[in-house]
């Protein structure tokens, strides 16, 4: 689908991209500061195996406003792995 001559896949791939590394990356926080060994472990090898595959693809994709949706994705991410991994440890 095209709006305004974006490509709103592409966006949205985009955006998936960041939100899922840094919705990894704020767990793994509340997985460490916490002391949760097991999380912190597992939450890492995650962040790793999506950060290979971002590696080249988001930094060098020629979506047009990609950087914003990229940004947007992980802003999200931030507030979602916090709020899932507070959930999950029972947090308020």
């Amino acid at each position: 689908m095209i709006w305004r001559g974006i490509l709103i896949e592409d966006h949205l791939r985009l955006w998936w991209r960041g939100f899922s590394i840094v919705t990894l990356t704020a767990a793994n926080v509340i997985q460490v500061t916490g002391g949760h060994w097991l999380g912190a472990l597992l939450v890492g090898f995650g962040i790793s195996f999506v950060w290979w595959g971002n590696a080249h693809r988001a930094a060098h994709h020629p979506a047009r406003c990609g950087r914003e949706a990229y940004a947007l994705g992980a802003a999200c991410g931030t507030v979602v792995g916090m709020t899932i991994t507070r959930w999950w440890y029972g947090h308020q």
